[in-house]
């Protein structure tokens, strides 16, 4: 039993002094008291203790390009844009290893538990060699992704992705693409594998299934895809105005509006980005109890759109937030760059925050819930059976010190960021102490290896 006392605490019925909280050695927490005071026997006490929010959208591979594309693509035609940056990403994954893929992953994800997630859900297509064949074993990739996962302790979930085609019209893959296709049958063998490869880890490592998007993904096949896992569903979708007629052209509906008509969402549902929605559509969506992922400095990054923040929280809708491309890991720039969104959009300020809540403490909470949904790890919130996703936070850092209750999230988002983060617990394994990951020095070093011949 690992013991943990908070000054104070976030809990689910709002702030609390004298925590004294317990974590079983099943990695989920055994009981929470308000009010305990000290005991002896202690193993650490914090002056705050938060929920850790998941990061619910991952391309690990794309960490090793970040700051590489920002030069107008050779391709542009008078404007970069994301199809353009997508030329440049794919001539890139063309290089990368097994044990490449591995050593950027853990890098990544060292990262991640650093800057405050305790798990991370990715969205995994990088399946097979540079000319589309499968490797011997036809998860290795996947087996890459959970052994970086297995070093770095972060929790993980898996999502293999359904690739079959280069556009809604059928098209074949193209060069870029051939690593990430499979027909049914041959996925079907690799979530077999890929299953195989998470049975070993931890207890909270979890396996869901991806078909990649509208344009990738048939009809027939996508409504296969419910009985391919019991574990979450994602999904990219109208992410990119072109996207959006394609699939309109093809479909014969916007993106989000015929997936509210054909897909049966549900919570087990994630679409990612959902830049691009009408007010009908994001209601619709709101009210599916399909969670909305959101990535808002990729999103940024790529110029893809604004996500209606303020309408699909005020109809009910759940978001988490995932850091996507990976150009950077920052908790808190996520948050922050989302409610920037809107206040540009609307030219307002607090545009999330309620009578009830501030805004960093609404965005809090409510990604700490919808990443724990998209991830299916349950309640993101601190509460006896649920995973130990922990962070403590040193409120002695200057943008914090005298603060309290919803302040402290309020400063931690809008002007501190991720360096007042001092522990991590993903699951119960404390592995971030003191701000440092306890393998930082061995991960830098294999990535700094890994990734000398790819930036030659």
């Amino acid at each position: 039993m690992t013991v943990i006392r908070a000054d104070r605490a976030l809990l689910p019925q709002g702030w609390a002094a004298d925590v004294r909280l317990e974590i079983g050695a099943d990695g989920r927490i055994a009981s929470v008291a308000p009010g305990a005071g000290s005991a002896e026997g202690e193993a650490l006490h914090v002056a705050l203790l938060l929920p850790a929010p998941i990061n619910a959208h991952s391309h690990a591979f794309q960490r090793a390009m970040a700051g590489l594309t920002e030069g107008r693509g050779p391709d542009a035609d008078g404007q970069d844009s994301f199809w353009t940056w997508r030329q440049l990403m794919y001539r890139f994954l063309d290089q990368l290893t097994p044990e490449q893929v591995e050593a950027i992953a853990a890098l990544v994800q060292m990262e991640m538990l650093e800057a405050g997630y305790a798990a991370v859900a990715e969205f995994h297509y990088l399946h097979h060699q540079p000319d589309g064949t499968p490797y011997d074993d036809i998860a290795e990739m996947s087996a890459r992704i959970a052994a970086a996962a297995a070093q770095t302790g972060i929790g993980l979930t898996l999502l293999p992705v359904l690739y079959r085609w280069g556009g809604c019209d059928g098209r074949p893959l193209g060069s870029g693409q051939r690593r990430f296709g499979n027909d049914p049958d041959r996925f079907a063998r690799l979530m077999e594998r890929a299953a195989a490869a998470l049975s070993g880890g931890p207890a909270d490592w979890a396996l869901g299934v991806a078909p990649h998007s509208l344009r990738a993904i048939d009809r027939e096949t996508l409504s296969e895809v419910p009985a391919m896992t019991e574990g979450p569903i994602h999904m990219h979708i109208a992410e990119q105005v072109a996207e959006v007629e394609e699939v309109k052209a093809h479909f014969g509906a916007r993106p989000v509006a015929w997936a509210l008509e054909n897909l049966l969402l549900s919570p087990r549902w994630n679409l990612v980005h959902c830049t691009q929605m009408t007010p009908a559509e994001t209601d619709g969506l709101a009210r599916s109890g399909a969670t909305a992922i959101l990535c808002p400095i990729t999103e940024s990054n790529l110029g893809d759109g604004i996500f209606d923040g303020v309408r699909f929280l005020a109809a009910g809708g759940h978001i988490a937030i995932g850091s996507d491309s990976n150009i950077r890991i920052g908790l808190t720039e996520e948050l922050r760059t989302f409610e920037y969104s809107q206040r540009l959009r609307d030219h307002s300020r607090a545009a999330l925050a309620t009578d009830l809540q501030s805004t960093g403490c609404r965005l809090w909470e409510a990604v700490c819930d919808g990443g724990a949904r998209a991830a299916g790890r349950a309640s993101g919130a601190l509460s006896p059976g649920t995973w130990a996703d922990l962070i403590a936070v040193d409120i002695a850092h200057p943008d914090l010190a005298g603060l309290r209750g919803d302040a402290v999230l309020d400063a931690l988002v809008f002007a501190a960021g991720d360096t007042p983060v001092s522990e991590v617990w993903s699951a119960g394994r404390h592995m971030v102490r003191a701000g440092r990951h306890i393998h930082r020095d061995a991960i830098l070093h294999r990535y700094a290896r890994a990734v000398a011949s790819l930036r030659a």
